[in-house]
């Protein structure tokens, strides 16, 4: 059973890059058609696909986020990152890793069928 866990900061001042990492177990990350994404939910609002990495290493990005977004992995570590530039209180969220299976990547959450558990992030000076 493939489950993730993420890391990182829980507040995080404006301006600041937010560095979040993705610790995958019972499986591996290079894993042939598995999909590997951060999604976020901001309060009262719904959830957003932000991007993933796939099992080859290619990258995908929301357009919406893609200027201040980078998601990379580490295969050693069995590990996968999202880092989010130039931050404002508007990124503040519960952000989530998410594994699907599959032929394309997918962009919105219930394509998704393994979660994180969801860490809170606020942005706050």
């Amino acid at each position: 059973q493939v489950q993730l866990q993420e890391s990182g900061p829980g507040l995080v001042k404006p301006s600041q890059t937010l560095s979040l990492t993705c610790t995958v177990s019972g499986g591996s990350i290079t894993t042939r058609n598995y999909y590997w994404s951060w999604i976020r939910q901001p309060p009262g609002m719904e959830m957003e696909w932000m991007g993933a990495v796939d099992f080859r290493g290619s990258t995908y990005s929301n357009p919406s986020l893609k200027r201040r977004t980078s998601i990379s992995r580490d295969t050693d570590k069995n590990q996968f990152t999202l880092q989010v530039r130039s931050v404002t209180p508007e990124d503040t969220a519960v952000y989530y890793c998410a594994m699907k299976q599959g032929t394309v990547v997918g962009t919105t959450p219930d394509e998704y069928g393994y979660w994180g558990q969801g860490m809170q992030v606020t942005v706050s000076s």
